[in-house]
């Protein structure tokens, strides 16, 4: 009898920063601006690493594999929040949320994943250095950055199978941008404590893990560089890393203050804009402006492209 009481949501509203009208506009056009960059930007690198023999690398392998999954992220993110920040309300489907929550957690919990065997990467090639290509091989490489899509993929299910199974009958509206673990856990009218529970270990597994992997790892990169003689030598070491290791400050600084405490808060929107639109189109300018192998590569590119175009013109 109390269950054939209870009213089946059907769909939830998304509050997004409708009680900040005049953020709302400024917010859609930094969205826009972040989206776009963010696209080509990591397109850019793309090519530029398929066009130029010099960056087929497995260091760069991976980092193309980055800016995949960073054009999968933002695509998952951004447009909703811009569809979002146009309407005056915006409602999603069952289905529809429970998508979406999966999509965002698998990708960003693949991104964690990524960052820690990027780490790995530099801590062969510093650490180990006379049997990195022997280790790194283009089939090994391969099949490492298949690891990063699979456990995120299949941490991120756990939880999300567990929120899914919850019951929902009232209210519906998320106070978030789009949707997601703890507010839509926050919503249940079931006990939602295995969801929590779940959610928990999913974030020490895929967040805390690869948190600690690479801090560990560093550790063991800047003790050896601190070893180098040369001053030349220490430089290229720390150039390597230093790029991968300011991405990875920055992503993981607003990730474990979201998902390691899954209870749900007002501030929690705030902190997710920073690692769905702030963070993102960042990367492709740490990755190349820091690089000095990327920045002459990318000289090189545009020198080529002009001439190509000088010559068109008549």
């Amino acid at each position: 009898m109390q269950n054939a009481n209870k009213t089946t949501v059907t769909e939830f509203v998304l509050l997004g920063f409708s009680n900040f009208k005049t953020f709302e506009n400024i917010l859609f056009y930094a969205a826009v601006l972040a989206y776009v960059v963010c696209i080509f930007g990591n397109t850019a690198i793309i090519i530029l690493v398929r066009l130029n023999p010099s960056l087929r690398t497995p260091m760069y392998y991976f980092i193309t594999t980055f800016a995949v999954l960073e054009i999968m992220f933002v695509s998952v993110t951004i447009p909703e929040l811009l569809a979002l920040l146009m309407e005056a309300t915006k409602t999603i489907s069952l289905p529809g949320c429970f998508i979406q929550m999966y999509a965002l957690n698998a990708l960003g919990e693949t991104e964690c994943f990524l960052l820690a065997l990027m780490v790995l990467d530099r801590y062969l090639a510093i650490n180990k250095p006379l049997h990195y290509s022997t280790l790194m091989t283009q089939k090994f490489c391969s099949v490492l950055a298949i690891f990063p899509w699979l456990a995120g993929f299949t941490i991120s299910s756990i939880p999300t199978i567990c929120t899914i199974l919850l019951d929902y009958c009232g209210p519906n509206k998320i106070n978030q941008f789009f949707c997601d673990l703890a507010p839509l856990q926050n919503l249940a009218c079931s006990n939602p404590f295995f969801s929590n529970l779940a959610t928990q270990l999913a974030a020490i597994l895929s967040v805390v893990f690869p948190f600690i992997t690479i801090g560990a790892l560093y550790a063991h990169i800047i003790s050896t560089v601190l070893k180098i003689d040369s001053s030349e030598g220490k430089q290229k070491a720390f150039s390597t890393c230093s790029s991968h290791l300011i991405v990875a400050c920055l992503f993981y600084g607003t990730v474990i203050a979201v998902y390691i405490r899954p209870k749900g808060s007002q501030y929690d929107k705030f902190l997710a804009l920073m690692y769905t639109v702030v963070t993102p189109p960042l990367n492709p300018f740490i990755y190349t402006l820091r690089n000095r192998e990327v920045r002459n590569s990318l000289r090189k590119l545009t020198r080529q492209l002009l001439k190509e175009l000088s010559l068109l013109v008549p």
